[in-house]
This record gives structure tokens, C-alpha cells and sequence, in this order.
């Protein structure tokens, strides 16, 4: 996880106050919370979570494998699997959800997400959800570390959500008690300096490590440790980690390192294709492309799939260290998990699925190995016996692929057809991003706030945003103030405060172009944002978000002084947009922390 976090949820919904990002999924409509469905695939290939079978019948029931073999029962609907493959839906191990991430990962065939680190009220919201009978039919089911374990200023406080931090061992079993009773299903550990990417980030000591998984296990819960060295996963194992949730590509593996981990009885996700992302490399960038897979790709997925780490000075990693690394292990016998760390730079949820199970093939697991790691390994591993095979008794998440991804992997992206439990999955790219939504507006006027009311002459108006939304404390209020730009009557105040602490503080107000907030609306008939401001002396920002920006917001800066200004700003100059799809336009405080003014009036496209 990483500075796109808190920017996909400002991009994708959560400056608005009903928005979707964090919030509950929509109710299915109701055709779609059927209990489950039943059907029968014939005549099909099965990989059933560990080996492959000739061509077979594979009966589901109300949403359970029922039988897999010849019987064929009448009055089932039916479908031919003649040259395709039946395999069980796929469990990303390594992922951080939120907003319409779960959604989003079924649409490509993955039914579980193991998440390492979301906010736990996100987590508990999903759990109970899938409690339900009817279950979570629209969205991957989750299980997750909620809050992480880290060290005050480590990885995991740049985010935003004032998350609580461990600095000593004496701490670790009131730390990881109160963890389980927000709910989490296993204990996240993060023992990373990064000094393998160029950076210096605090962590916690080798003590505090041993205790918290020490406290862990007490627990009978999995200890899983986030590492970025070699030095750091030999320290972890050492200490008695359950599994290592990434691997290390600072140095290849030194010789006794992979019997070490055997010896251990511990696990490995390799997350190879963030590994690839921090070396350089947008790892994501050609599945966007694959025509198997982009038909179902937004906009934003498109935009992280094509985009990678940036390569600090000092930074040492390098994939094919972690390649080797990763066979080494296989080799040895240590249980390896696919998972993505969606939604990464490189990476998306779902769709990556299908370039990590490409890396692990070509670290040298066999694509049988591979789509183990997908399946029945993380779902004995993390204790979910219900799923990760195709056996009478099982769950019916189910995907159904053209051609024999045991011969190639990459046949996997082919989906004919997805079920979760047992029910159909309709596919699709985001809601949001299927289409823009023509602003009806001709003259490219917003606002001239003369009114007594903030308003807005199309789209969805304004409203106050602020980083509180992401655990920030900077404030915003908004009203319409006498006197405008012009000689006109009235103008927007926007005061506020920014305050420290936040990696990225924002306060001000935004407009939304489409009647939808946080919709894209199109409007390239015009050239440029134009508006006049005044305020304290400061450095204020304009930020725009667009569908193709995928999560981040193109920004432009101006000084706005005790007069009135008219600003200019081309739309081409903002990251190139063309104004087809606009979803919101901000105007904030700057980042420096402390008291502001803002005011604007006569905004306007033009």
C-alpha cells in the first residue's frame, strides 16, 4: 500500500459525504440475492484446487459442488465445457480492500481477497455481510488483518487513519488482544526500514517482533510479517513467523535460507508483481492491453496497471532475486500464495491475479503450482476449508476459462463464466466509469454565487471536503460572502484550517460536474476552467479529478492575495485532459499547515 491509497479514495468517492468509498456495497437487486443457484457443467476439464482431471461432469446445487463425476441429474440447466477448463475461484492473498475493491476483484475471477491492512470497521461491515444466508453474491468475500502492526511513524501511518502503534515489547499481547477484538481474522507485522527501496522508515525493534508473534500465537491466530530485506525475513523466521507476506529482492536468498523457512513450517507470498513494480516496472501495464481482459479494465485500473514505484537512489531491489527466491522455496517445500498488494502502483484488484500467477510460472513453478497457490494452498494455509477446491461439499465459486491454463497460464484471462456461490456473475468495467454523462450546460457557467444558497447551474453542485474523511484534522467551512469579483454582490468564502499530521491535507470545496458525484461528465467542448479568487497571501491548489487520471488528481497552483484575480488555466495543461471526463474540481487550501482563506467567484468552463 502507498501514497495511491488515500488519492484512489478522494478520487473515487469519499469527498463525498454518502459516498462509496468505505461505505457499505449497494443492496443486489433482488433477482440477484437468490439464495444460490444450480446447474451442471459438462464435459469439461476440471483443475480442482491441486491436480487436473479429464473431461468431466461437475454438478452445483444451491450454491454447493454437488458431485463431480458422470451423473448428470435431469432438469438442471446445463452447460457444454467441451475444450475449457473449470477451475475454483481464485484467492488473492495479499491485497488491501476498500471502496468497490471486492467488486471489482470478482469481476476477474477472484472470489476471496486476504486483506493485510484496511480500516476494521471496512472489514467488519464485510464479514457481516457474508454471514448473511444470501451471502456477498456481487463482491469477493474478505478476510482481514484490520489495523496492522507497526511502529509510530512506520509503515502504515502515512495513510491517514491514526491507526494506534507498538513501541515496545512489553505492549505486544494488550496490542495484538485488542487487534482480535476488532475483528481481525490474523495479525498483520510490519519489520521493514526501507532501506531496499532508498528510503528510512522507523520500525520495530527485533524484540517487539518476537513478542507480537509470540502474543499471536498465544492466540492461536496466523503472525504474518510484511519484510522488504533478506535481512528482515531471515530475522522474521527466526522469530517464528507464521508466513512472510512479501518477499525480498535487495539479495538473492543465501543457501540455507529456503530450508530455514521449511524447518519453520512457515509460508511465503511472494507479491511478485509489486516486487516487479518497485524495481521500475509497471507490472500490471500489459493486461490492460491483453484483448482477453481490457474489455473489462477502467479507466483507473488502466491508469495503475500502467504505472510503477518510482526507482529511488540507493534502492536495491531486484525481481529476478525474488524469482529465484521464490522457487528456491517451492522447491523446498515452503507453501507459496499468489497475492497481488492490490492496489499498488502496477497493480489492480482482480485483474493482477492473472500477472502474478504469470510471474510465479515464470520463477519456475508449473502453472498446476501456480493456480495452487491461487486456490487450495491459501485456503488450507488461512484455515478457510469451505473453498479453494472443486469437491462435493465445497462452495460453488467457480470460474470457467476457454483452453487449458495448466498448458498456459495466461489461457486463465479467457473467462467465459464466474460464480460465487453458485451465482452467476455479471461482468462489466466500474459503474462509474462505463460512460461520461454529458454536462447539460452550453454556456460553461457553475457558479456566480449571487444567490443566498450555494449553488450550481448543472451537475451535482458543491460541497465541503476535507482529509478529516482519512483520519486528518484539517477543517473547512463554506458560505456566500458580500461582495464579488467584478462588482458582482456575492462570491464563495471557503476558511478553513490545514492541519498538520496528514501526508496529504486538503481542505477546501468541490464541484461536481455530473448529477452523480464523482462521475465522469463530459465536457470537451470546452478548452478551460476559468475563476476569480482572492484570499490571505497563500498558496492554494485546483484539483481535478478525470477518469483517465485513473487516482490522481491533476493540480494547478496560484497565490490568491487580498485582491480580486481572474485565473486562466487551459484544460490541456492538466495532465493533458480534454474535459471528456470530468468528475470534480477542488479548490483547497495549500499543504502548508495552519489557518486559510479562500474566495472564489464566476467559475466557469469556457
Amino acid at each position: 500500500m502507498n501514497t495511491r491509497l488515500i488519492l484512489a479514495i478522494l478520487a473515487g468517492g469519499a469527498l463525498v459525504a454518502a459516498g462509496a468509498i468505505g461505505s457499505r456495497p449497494k443492496a443486489a437487486p433482488a433477482a440477484e440475492q437468490q439464495a444460490t443457484g444450480s446447474f451442471v457443467v459438462r464435459n469439461v476439464t476440471v483443475f480442482d484446487g491441486e491436480r487436473a482431471t479429464g473431461p468431466t461432469n461437475v454438478v452445483v446445487r444451491d450454491g454447493v459442488i454437488a458431485s463431480v463425476g458422470s451423473e448428470v441429474p435431469a432438469g438442471l440447466d446445463t452447460i457444454d465445457g467441451t475444450g475449457q477448463t473449470l477451475l475454483p475461484g481464485l484467492i488473492d492473498a495479499h491485497t488491501h480492500a476498500f471502496g468497490n475493491a471486492l467488486e471489482r476483484a470478482l469481476q476477474f475471477g477472484v472470489t476471496t481477497e486476504l486483506d493485510m491492512f484496511t480500516e476494521y470497521r471496512f472489514a467488519a461491515q464485510m464479514r457481516a455481510e457474508q454471514r448473511q444466508p444470501q451471502g456477498a453474491p456481487r463482491r469477493a468475500d474478505l478476510f482481514s488483518a484490520g489495523t496492522l502492526v507497526t511502529s509510530p511513524g512506520g509503515h502504515g501511518t502515512e495513510y491517514g487513519l491514526q491507526i494506534p502503534t507498538i513501541s515496545s515489547a512489553g505492549e505486544a499481547q494488550a496490542f495484538v488482544d485488542a487487534r482480535l477484538a476488532e475483528g481481525s481474522d490474523y495479525i498483520k507485522i510490519v519489520f521493514d526500514d526501507g532501506s531496499s527501496y532508498g528510503r528510512s522508515i522507523p520500525t520495530i525493534g527485533a524484540d517487539v517482533l518476537k513478542a507480537t508473534i509470540e502474543a499471536t500465537k498465544r492466540r492461536n491466530k496466523l503472525a504474518v510479517v510484511h519484510i522488504g530485506s533478506r535481512k528482515a525475513a531471515e530475522q522474521a523466521i527466526e522469530s517464528g513467523a507464521s508466513g512472510l507476506v512479501h518477499l525480498f529482492a535487495d539479495a538473492p536468498p543465501g543457501p540455507e535460507f529456503a530450508p530455514r523457512v521449511k524447518a519453520a513450517g512457515a509460508f511465503v507470498i511472494p507479491t511478485l508483481s509489486v516486487v516487479e513494480s518497485v524495481s521500475g516496472i509497471p507490472s500490471g501495464k500489459a493486461l490492460a492491453d491483453d484483448p482477453r481482459l481490457k474489455a473489462y479494465v477502467g479507466a483507473a485500473e488502466r491508469a495503475a496497471l500502467g504505472s510503477s514505484f518510482p526507482r529511488r537512489p540507493g534502492s536495491t531491489s531486484n525481481l529476478d532475486h525474488a524469482l529465484t527466491t521464490a522457487k528456491l522455496l517451492h522447491d523446498s517445500g515452503v507453501p507459496i500464495l499468489a497475492g497481488t498488494d492490490a492496489p499498488n502502483p502496477g497493480t489492480a484488484h482482480g485483474v493482477s491475479m492473472h500477472r502474478e500467477l504469470e510471474l510465479l510460472v515464470r520463477a519456475g513453478l508449473s502453472p498446476q503450482a501456480s493456480l495452487a497457490a491461487a486456490s487450495s494452498v491459501p485456503a488450507r494455509v488461512f484455515g478457510l476449508p469451505d473453498r479453494g477446491r472443486i469437491a462435493p461439499g465445497l462452495r460453488a465459486d467457480l470460474m470457467l476459462v476457454k483452453g487449458d491454463p495448466l498448458r498456459d497460464i495466461t489461457t486463465l484471462r479467457d473467462i467465459v463464466s464466474i460464480w460465487k456461490g453458485g451465482v452467476a456473475v455479471v461482468r462489466g468495467r466500474p459503474a462509474d466509469e462505463t460512460t461520461s454523462t454529458t454536462a447539460p450546460t452550453t454556456t460553461g457557467i457553475v457558479s456566480g454565487f449571487e444567490g443566498a444558497e450555494v449553488t450550481a447551474e448543472f451537475g451535482g453542485g458543491w460541497q465541503v471536503s476535507t482529509d478529516s474523511l482519512m483520519g486528518g484534522k484539517s477543517e473547512a467551512s463554506m458560505r456566500i460572502a458580500d461582495g464579488g469579483a467584478n462588482g458582482t454582490k456575492r462570491s464563495l468564502e471557503i476558511t478553513g484550517t490545514i492541519a498538520a499530521g496528514s501526508p496529504y491535507p486538503w481542505s477546501g470545496a468541490m464541484f461536481f460536474p455530473a448529477t452523480t458525484p464523482m462521475a465522469p461528465a463530459n465536457l470537451s467542448h470546452f478548452m478551460e476552467i476559468v475563476f476569480w479568487a482572492r484570499g490571505d497571501g497563500g498558496e492554494h491548489q485546483l484539483m481535478v479529478f478525470a477518469t483517465k487520471l485513473g487516482n490522481i488528481p491533476a493540480t494547478y497552483a496560484f497565490i490568491a492575495g487580498p485582491e480580486w484575480r481572474e485565473y486562466v488555466v487551459p484544460l490541456a495543461t492538466l495532465s493533458g485532459l480534454d474535459g471528456s471526463d470530468i468528475k470534480g474540481v477542488l479548490f483547497s487550501a495549500g499543504a502548508k499547515p495552519g489557518p486559510f482563506r479562500l474566495t472564489i467567484d464566476e467559475v466557469r468552463f469556457r
